[in-house]
């Protein structure tokens, strides 16, 4: 096995990681895994035939070009918990000048998070939603090291390689599209490029001074990040319900969100996990905390529950 990936990463490298679409990779036949406004995923496989290989995806963001070197965004993925990307795919054509990028990336066999939670007939426990949240963070914790803001922290971002609901030790997540949003450091605009995910905000996950009028770059941070991972918290604690769902206009969410209301308590969040929700929700991101301090609360939360369990299986067995 170890000899396969050896001679996976040397071919790849080879390339550069640059892949040409149609002679190295193509797309498979049938309708896209996903699309939406600017950005769609196509079911993908590598030329010639090789079983060898991982399963791959291509992801095309329209109205985008890339701000690095193809070798930037592959060591950037090198973490068990980042949606690996193996290189940069270009059309078969060099005097076409795209306007699109194309990312080659792993394929998650279980679909996102969000998936998971709408089509489960059960909620997840507490346990197993812990470990998903504590998987995001240190991904998280990787890319914020990296100066690297995701932008559109959401379940429908986090994809699913392993799952099984008795056991957390089982549960396998990786971040997805991040750097896909406005004043990315990753990404640019096309010139005139009107529809494209990176201009899009995802408002009802969105920080309070990333919904101000007087927005600007410095405004995207680790901490507009960290509020975005305690609506997630709550979405999927919440089995995968729009934030702020019974509220129609995106004005009046922005309202709401900069007047410092807060998305109500799901009945199934214990109260030690929903205070530390709320402090990721601080109108000041000074007063949020980082992804390293946020790890760290929900660790000793976490191993204080599995201690007083074993005290109790202990004096009443």
């Amino acid at each position: 096995m170890k000899k396969i990936v050896d001679s996976f990463e040397i071919s790849t490298h080879s390339k550069n990681y640059q892949f040409i679409l149609d002679v190295d990779v193509r797309k498979k036949r049938g309708r896209p895994l996903f699309s939406t406004i600017g950005k769609t995923i196509f079911l993908a496989e590598w030329l010639p035939t090789n079983d060898n290989r991982p399963e791959i995806v291509i992801l095309k963001v329209d109205g985008a070009r890339a701000q690095k070197e193809a070798s930037f965004y592959v060591e950037l993925s090198r973490h068990p918990h980042i949606v690996r990307t193996f290189g940069l795919v270009h059309e078969n054509n060099n005097k076409i000048k795209s306007n699109a990028i194309m990312l080659l990336q792993e394929y998650a066999p279980e679909g996102s998070l969000y998936e998971l939670l709408m089509d489960s007939k059960t909620m997840p426990n507490e346990d197993i939603l812990i470990e998903i949240f504590l998987q995001i963070i240190d991904a998280m914790i990787f890319l914020a090291f990296h100066n690297v803001v995701h932008g559109d922290l959401a379940c429908r971002n986090i994809l699913m390689f392993r799952y099984d609901e008795n056991n957390s030790d089982r549960i396998v997540v990786k971040v997805t599209d991040f750097g896909l949003s406005l004043h990315s450091k990753l990404y640019s605009l096309v010139p005139g490029a009107a529809r494209t995910t990176l201009n899009i905000i995802p408002i009802r996950y969105a920080a309070p001074e990333l919904l101000s009028s007087n927005v600007i770059p410095n405004d995207y941070t680790e901490k507009s990040d960290v509020f975005s991972m305690g609506v997630l918290m709550w979405e999927a604690y919440s089995q995968g319900t729009l934030p702020w769902e019974d509220i129609e206009r995106d004005e009046d969410v922005i309202r709401r969100v900069l007047n410092g209301d807060l998305l109500p308590k799901p009945s199934n969040c214990s109260q030690k996990y929903w205070s530390i929700i709320i402090n990721t929700w601080a109108q000041s991101p000074n007063d949020r905390p980082t992804f390293s301090e946020l790890k760290r609360l929900l660790t000793e939360q976490a191993d204080h529950s599995s201690n007083y369990s074993i005290f109790l299986l202990s004096n009443f067995s």
